[in-house]
């Protein structure tokens, strides 16, 4: 699971630096874009550190998955509040993006945690 959290991580610091580059280029410089490059080094920060420290996997990718739920809600609630209003630009490609990178390793973060629970209960 540490991989998991280490490579999307890693997608989502690119969908932020292509955020910001091409918010730049356009003339029209975003920190914003940069939020998903925040919530991709905290993602692989998590990843490295659970590596690194056995005793604490457990918890640490649990909060990896926190912060990937929180990345889907805050990015797919706003994308939603705005759903009338969308219209094909980087800014909506890049939130997209980050949705589904949070949701995929929510996912298999789940399915993960499952399969280790039953695999600790087998006789």
């Amino acid at each position: 699971m540490t991989s998991t959290a280490i490579v999307c991580g890693v997608l989502l610091l690119l969908i932020g630096v292509v955020g910001y580059a091409n918010s730049h280029l356009s003339g029209h410089p975003s920190f914003t874009a940069l939020i998903p490059a925040a919530f991709g080094l905290v993602l692989v920060l998590l990843g490295v550190f659970a590596r690194m420290k056995e005793s604490l996997r457990k918890h640490l990718m649990h909060v990896a998955v926190l912060i990937a739920l929180l990345g889907f809600i805050l990015t797919a609630g706003r994308l939603l509040m705005k759903i009338s209003e969308i219209s094909y630009s980087a800014a909506v490609v890049s939130q997209v993006s980050m949705a589904l990178v949070c949701l995929v390793f929510v996912i298999l973060s789940i399915k993960s945690f499952a399969d280790a629970r039953l695999k600790s209960q087998e006789p």
